[in-house]
């Protein structure tokens, strides 16, 4: 009796290469997952400044994640963004070690690496699926461009003050005179609609949130709605043209009298999440303090009875 040979499990290790201390995790990634069996691919773009043996070098393509398990990406959240947009077609889930400032969407801190990798080398972490948007520009009835983000799609002034209008499914809100609005999701409630005064929504809770930047206006606060809402800002016609950012990372211009539709995205981004021994790891409650130092000193926590 023949026994098959199960394959191996295969996981991406992407870095920042930018910066020395994350090419120095990715080698150590690397090495310690090789040590345990596991085949790992790194892309070509990526493999001479990581320089290590024992990879497999593959174009910087969705196809190339084929078949793989995870992929491990390390830097700051920029990084990890940009690996979402190869990972999020291919279905792979991200596992992000923070080695820029805030990192939100990091899983382990770079002082964890080590412990993170074995969890990775034991299966020991669980997949949560993270919402997307959807967004499309159209301007008289024609699509001038459609693309998606995991953080937010913001609608931003070139040089001069936007003059635009703000719809929720498909009724008018307000008039703004303003430096832009942001349209976001509860992963993103932590970059750039946070930095603009909109509130920390958990990452399951389902809704999408609208926040104006600099609004001259009475009524112009953040608003939350239901995940099924979609949203639209049109700049009025014969006014400053602006511009349409998806996550920081793509960019389309927004002619005057265009309109940016922003609704919930079909594909989702996973992200894992690593497992203890006891429980999962830290909950949203406990990230919020560590990353932004939150005081929390004289708390007992509920007094249980004897």
């Amino acid at each position: 009796m023949t026994t098959q040979k199960r394959p191996a499990r295969t996981v991406v290790v992407t870095a920042h290469t930018g910066r020395e201390p994350a090419v120095d995790s990715a080698r150590l990634v690397i090495h310690r997952l090789v040590g345990a069996g596991l085949r790992v691919r790194v892309f070509d773009v990526e493999a001479e400044e990581i320089a290590c043996p024992g990879v497999e070098v593959v174009p910087a393509d969705p196809a190339s994640l084929h078949e793989s398990e995870l992929m491990m990406v390390l830097g700051g959240d920029g990084t990890l963004l940009r690996a979402a947009e190869m990972a999020r077609p291919a279905g792979v889930p991200l596992l992000g070690v923070n080695l820029g400032h805030v990192g939100f969407l990091a899983e382990a801190e770079v002082a964890d690496l080590g412990a993170a990798v074995d969890r990775v080398a034991d299966g020991r972490y669980e997949v949560e699926e993270r919402m997307t948007v959807e967004v499309a520009i159209r301007l008289n009835g024609s699509t001038l461009a459609e693309t998606w983000a995991l953080n937010e799609a913001t609608v931003e002034k070139v040089d001069r003050m936007l003059e635009l209008v703000a719809e929720i499914d498909g009724r008018p809100l307000s008039r703004w005179g303003c430096d832009g609005v942001i349209c976001a999701t509860p992963t993103g409630s932590t970059a750039y609609a946070f930095s603009a005064g909109g509130p920390v929504v958990w990452p399951e809770v389902e809704a999408l949130l609208m926040v104006p930047i600099s609004a001259h206006a009475l009524f112009a606060r953040p608003m939350v709605v239901s995940p099924r809402s979609t949203l639209a800002v049109e700049i009025v016609p014969e006014t400053s043209a602006g511009v349409l950012w998806c996550d920081g990372r793509r960019r389309f211009d927004v002619p005057p009298g265009a309109r940016v539709e922003v609704r919930r995205g079909t594909v989702p981004v996973r992200l894992a999440r690593l497992l203890g021994v006891e429980t999962t790891g830290a909950p949203f409650t406990d990230r919020l303090v560590a990353k932004f130092g939150l005081p929390v000193e004289g708390w007992r926590g509920r007094v249980r009875s004897p």
